[in-house]
């Protein structure tokens, strides 16, 4: 399994590029947690999530000691964070648009307002590659998203595509990455992993593409 990347740590912040099947913290399973992992590593102590990524998802993760933590995970509350993804999906997707569609969240009890932006960046006749701006975080907001509009994410066994599709050279994980955190003064990006590098460079060698 890859092995983390340390991207950055001062003494009020750090962050992560972890590679899909780490959780961000431990979960009681034999899955490795990115807390775990920074406990060996030459950073501040104390350190707890400032947000969180799916399991299945790679890309900047940060984390802040003590009461930095909660200062940090405001600035994420209050919409002060620009996060953008790379996703691989099923079907044609317009050149851009914007999902409005509330979304239940179960520790409150009601519906949640969350909007997701995207904007194509490539398209492989079956698949359509985007990037992807979530203005709100609610829980698995993308994937759900993107498959309430017809366009499920590659990889994505919980909210999948519908009917039986497969696609090839398929690189065996989720298709979503979160590239680029922009946070204050910071601005944090994780190329995109080997094994989605690949695979796209298999697609555009077996499938035309265009813009």
């Amino acid at each position: 399994m890859p092995t983390p990347t340390l991207l950055f740590a001062d003494a009020t912040l750090v962050a992560v590029d972890k590679p899909t099947g780490w959780l961000v913290h431990p979960a009681g399973t034999e899955a490795p947690d990115l807390l775990g992992w920074l406990a060996d590593q030459d950073v501040p102590t104390g350190l707890a999530p400032v947000h969180r990524l799916d399991r299945g998802t790679s890309g900047v993760t940060l984390f802040a000691p003590g009461d930095h933590a909660a200062r940090w995970a405001g600035a994420f509350a209050s919409g002060d964070a620009d996060k953008q993804y790379q996703a691989l999906v099923f079907g044609v997707t317009r050149d851009k648009g914007t999902v409005r569609r509330a979304l239940a969240d179960g520790r409150r009890g009601k519906p949640l307002d969350a909007v997701t932006r995207y904007r194509t960046v490539e398209r492989f006749t079956k698949w359509s590659l985007l990037a992807v701006r979530p203005e709100t975080g609610r829980k698995h907001q993308i994937r759900r998203h993107l498959q309430g509009i017809g366009h499920a994410v590659v990889g994505d066994a919980r909210y999948p595509v519908r009917g039986k599709k497969t696609v090839p050279a398929f690189p065996g994980r989720l298709w979503l990455h979160a590239e680029r955190l922009t946070l204050g003064e910071h601005d944090f990006v994780a190329p995109l992993p080997p094994e989605l590098a690949d695979h796209l460079a298999s697609l555009r060698e077996r499938v035309p593409s265009s813009g």
